[in-house]
C-alpha cells in the first residue's frame, strides 16, 4: 500500500513538474498568442552559432544595412501600379533587421521561417532545384496541393516584373528585387498556408528558382502589407483586415511577444492614428506625422518635410523591415541638435549613431515624442536610447536617411516599435498604438 502511494506521488510530481515546465516555456504556443523571440532567442532556429559580439556590435551591423532597405522602400513609392503566429528577429542571418514567423506550406505542411515584411504584399519562398538558394527549400513535389499557375490566372497581373509570353499560355514568371541589392525569379503558385492553426488554401506565392545578392531572406517572406496580394487581402474575413504585433526586444532571449491576426484578442482600449493612403504604393502604411518633440521643445520642422504627397511619396511609413527610424535630413538634424543642446556632450560616433555622450548623463536625456493625427507616442527611453557595450556611452538611436538616396520618406522603425503593441486595421484605415512589455 505505502509503496503504491509513494509510485502514485512521484506520477503526480512528474506530471506538475512536466505542466510547470510547459506553462512558462517560453518556446511553447497556443492558438491565442505564440512566441516572437530574437534571432539568438533559446527559441529560434537561428540562434547557433551565439554572435561573438556583443549586442550592440550586432545592432550596428544590423542598422548598417538600413541605407538599402531606405533605398528599396524609396523606389517602391516612386513607383506606379501596382489566429497568432510565432515570429523570431531575422537580423543577421537574414542579412535585413527583420523578423521571422513560422508558417507552414503544403500538404503535408513543410515548415518555414518565413520574414515577416509590412511593406511587402506577395510571399515566395526558395523552391527545390534553386539556384543560390539555401539549404532549407520548400518542396512542391512533396506537396499534394501545390499548383503552379498560368499567366491566365487574376493574381498573375498583380505581380510585379511580370514576364508572360506575349501570345499563348505559358508559367506566370516574376522578377523582383528586394533589399536595394537584390534579386530573385520565381513562378507564382498556389498551395495551402498554415500559420498556428489557420489554414488558408490556395495562397498565392512565388516559388523562387534562382537569386542573386545577399538580402533575399533564406527561407522566404510573407507579405503583410496593403495590397492586394497581400496576407490581409488573400484571407478574405478569416481576419478581418486586422493585425497586430508586439516586437521583443534584440536584447531577449528567454522572453517573447506575439503576433496576433484578426480582431480577436486586440486591445480593447487603444489610441489610434489615420492610416493615409498611397494610390502609387498601395501596400505601405503611411500615418500623419505632425510633429516631433524632444522634452518639452516641439522641433521646429517645415510642415511640407512632414506632409504626406502621394504623388510623390513624400510622408511617414511604419515599417518592420528597417531597424532605426530614418527621418529625411533637415527634420533629424532639428530634433538632433535640440535633443544635443538638453543632454551634455561631449558627443562622439558609434556606427550609425552620431549623437553618442556619457552614459553618466542618461538621467538628463528628455524623452522623444512622436507627434501623430490623434495620437502622441512618448517613446520609452529603452527605444530612444542604445548602449555601448562597456555601458560607458548612450546614443541616440536614430538617424537620417542616408545622403546618397533621394528619399522624401520618414520610416518609424522597428528598434522603435519594440515593447509596443502596434495594431493594423485595415478596413478602418486606422493604426493604433499601446505599450505592452512582449519581453
Amino acid at each position: 500500500m505505502e509503496l503504491a502511494r509513494t509510485i502514485a506521488l512521484l506520477l503526480f510530481f512528474t506530471f506538475l513538474i512536466s505542466t510547470t515546465t510547459n506553462a512558462f516555456d517560453p518556446c511553447s504556443s497556443s492558438k491565442s498568442d505564440l512566441s516572437v523571440i530574437n534571432i539568438y532567442g533559446k527559441c529560434s532556429p537561428f540562434n547557433s552559432p551565439k554572435p561573438a559580439s556583443t549586442w550592440i556590435n550586432t545592432v550596428i551591423n544590423m542598422a548598417s544595412k538600413d541605407p538599402q532597405r531606405v533605398a528599396y522602400l524609396s523606389s517602391l513609392v516612386a513607383q506606379k501600379g501596382s489566429s497568432s503566429v510565432p515570429i523570431a528577429s531575422g537580423q543577421q542571418v537574414l542579412n535585413v533587421g527583420n523578423y521571422v514567423i513560422r508558417a507552414k506550406i503544403g500538404t503535408p505542411g513543410q515548415l518555414m521561417f518565413m520574414v515577416l515584411d509590412t511593406s511587402n504584399d506577395v510571399a515566395w519562398v526558395p523552391c527545390s532545384g534553386c539556384s543560390g538558394c539555401s539549404s532549407t527549400l520548400f518542396a512542391p513535389n512533396s506537396s499534394a496541393t501545390y499548383n503552379s499557375l498560368d499567366c491566365s490566372v487574376p493574381e498573375c497581373a498583380q505581380v510585379r516584373g511580370l514576364s508572360c509570353p506575349t501570345t499563348g499560355s505559358g508559367s506566370c514568371l516574376f522578377n523582383q528585387t528586394y533589399g536595394g541589392d537584390s534579386s530573385f525569379a520565381a513562378t507564382l503558385s498556389h498551395d495551402s498556408l498554415r500559420l498556428a492553426n489557420d489554414v488558408i488554401p490556395k495562397y498565392a506565392f512565388g516559388c523562387i528558382s534562382a537569386v542573386s545578392g545577399g538580402s533575399i531572406p533564406p527561407q522566404g517572406l510573407l507579405g503583410l502589407g496593403r495590397g492586394p496580394m497581400s496576407l490581409l487581402s488573400q484571407s478574405g474575413s478569416l481576419y478581418s483586415g486586422v493585425f497586430s504585433y508586439c516586437l521583443p526586444s534584440f536584447k531577449s532571449y528567454y522572453f517573447s511577444g506575439s503576433l496576433k491576426l484578426g480582431p480577436v484578442g486586440q486591445p480593447r482600449t487603444i489610441k489610434t492614428t489615420p492610416l493615409l493612403k498611397n494610390p502609387h504604393r498601395p501596400s505601405l502604411y503611411y500615418v500623419n506625422l505632425t510633429g516631433i518633440s524632444v522634452g518639452r521643445v516641439r522641433v521646429p520642422i517645415a510642415p511640407e518635410l512632414l506632409a504626406f504627397d502621394p504623388n510623390t511619396g513624400a510622408g511617414t511609413v511604419v515599417d518592420s523591415g528597417t531597424v532605426i527610424t530614418r527621418f529625411v535630413q533637415p527634420i533629424y538634424i532639428a530634433m538632433r541638435d535640440e535633443f544635443r543642446k538638453q543632454v551634455k556632450g561631449p558627443f562622439t560616433s558609434l556606427g550609425a549613431f552620431d549623437t553618442c555622450f556619457p552614459a553618466t548623463n542618461e538621467d538628463i536625456a528628455p524623452a522623444i515624442t512622436f507627434h501623430f493625427q490623434g495620437l502622441d507616442l512618448v517613446l520609452p527611453m529603452e527605444n530612444s536610447l542604445i548602449h555601448s557595450s562597456a555601458g560607458s556611452l548612450a546614443c541616440l538611436a536614430m538617424a537620417a536617411a542616408p545622403s546618397n538616396v533621394n528619399s522624401v520618406l520618414n520610416v518609424i522603425a522597428n528598434l522603435q516599435q519594440q515593447n509596443l503593441r502596434i495594431l493594423f486595421d485595415t478596413v478602418n484605415s486606422r493604426l493604433g498604438i499601446s505599450r505592452e512589455l512582449c519581453n
